[in-house]
């Protein structure tokens, strides 16, 4: 997939708005951040109220490379190192013990901080040119659905952000991997664009996805990624029945449908085709849900891939997505 470079003057001006306390929406190779200055607490304060997001949710600190990861953390582990060495820039955030730099409105007043280094060129422009961290959670409604063009930020967030830097469309699709690496074990909180099967041919010891983990990340509340349509998740083969009756019950059911049924007759307001490349239905995850919204949906019938590779982060991202909406 071909990415969109910007102008070397529109990068300039994100990176004086960024300067000047305001906030860009900005590209990276998994969704779209809204980034503030990381040193700015009144600038970071803008994140939460222009995403309706809770303070106590830590944020990501984007950096321009591995090399400045001293400067943003109090000490980095051997295994830190060892995994920046082999994933930056790329979609893999380390948890770390923040330094003094980074002020707790960014880490939800926690002692940790998520840094990460993003492969995109766009992204790395602008934190070249801010000469800065730059702290951006993705660039949509809290819980809602990430946005993965700079149309689905400005449809979404409109005059909450003061500059859309446009990037073309994401490659990767889903978040960043995070991983705690605080303690001696490793531990996955979640996953995203690096594997676990990637992780742990670096590490050299199996790592497990640590849903009990008292650190707080971004992405763990039980309803997240979410559409505005409800989501239901079903096995592979009940999807066709579960999506007549709802639809027979008055529901504009949207359906996600798995590659071994693509033959099978659904009836349903709309059908999705899932790809057999998990890499293309992770690029292509949100934009689905959001499809599906637009055209009215208020059902969608979806089934979980194996959790296997990128499958794990499309698992996880769907179970949110399913996950007990907040009461109005």
């Amino acid at each position: 997939m071909a990415r969109v470079t910007a102008r070397t003057s529109d990068i300039d001006k994100a990176a004086g708005v960024l300067r000047g306390g305001g906030l860009v929406a900005f590209p990276t190779e998994t969704v779209y951040g809204l980034g503030a200055n990381a040193e700015d607490p009144a600038a970071v304060a803008r994140i939460f109220q222009a995403k309706g997001r809770p303070p106590s949710h830590p944020l990501i600190v984007h950096i321009g490379g591995a090399q400045l990861l001293d400067d943003w953390v109090q000490e980095v582990p051997a295994t830190a190192r060892l995994l920046a060495q082999h994933f930056w820039p790329g979609p893999l955030t380390l948890v770390l013990r923040r330094s003094q730099r980074v002020p707790l409105e960014a880490t939800g007043g926690l002692e940790t901080v998520a840094v990460r280094v993003p492969e995109h060129p766009v992204a790395l422009a602008l934190l070249s040119a801010f000469g800065g961290g730059v702290t951006a959670p993705s660039a949509n409604r809290f819980g809602s659905v990430s946005p993965t063009t700079a149309d689905h930020v400005r449809a979404e967030l409109g005059d909450a952000v003061d500059f859309v830097l446009d990037g073309g469309s994401c490659e990767v699709g889903v978040e960043s991997t995070i991983v705690d690496v605080t303690g001696e074990i490793p531990s996955l909180l979640r996953p995203g664009g690096v594997t676990r099967e990637d992780l742990e041919a670096v590490l050299g010891r199996p790592i497990s996805l640590d849903a009990t983990s008292d650190v707080r990340v971004p992405g763990q509340h039980p309803s997240h990624y979410a559409p505005r349509a409800r989501v239901v998740l079903v096995e592979p083969e009940n999807i066709a029945a579960e999506a007549a009756l709802a639809q027979d019950a008055g529901h504009q059911v949207g359906v996600f449908l798995p590659p071994a049924f693509a033959d099978t007759p659904v009836k349903a307001h709309a059908v999705v085709a899932v790809p057999a490349s998990t890499a293309v239905y992770a690029r292509g995850l949100y934009g689905f849900l959001r499809e599906l919204d637009q055209q009215g949906c208020d059902l969608i019938v979806a089934s979980l891939p194996v959790e296997e590779e990128l499958g794990l982060a499309i698992a996880n991202r769907l179970r949110r997505a399913a996950g007990p909406r907040p009461s109005a």
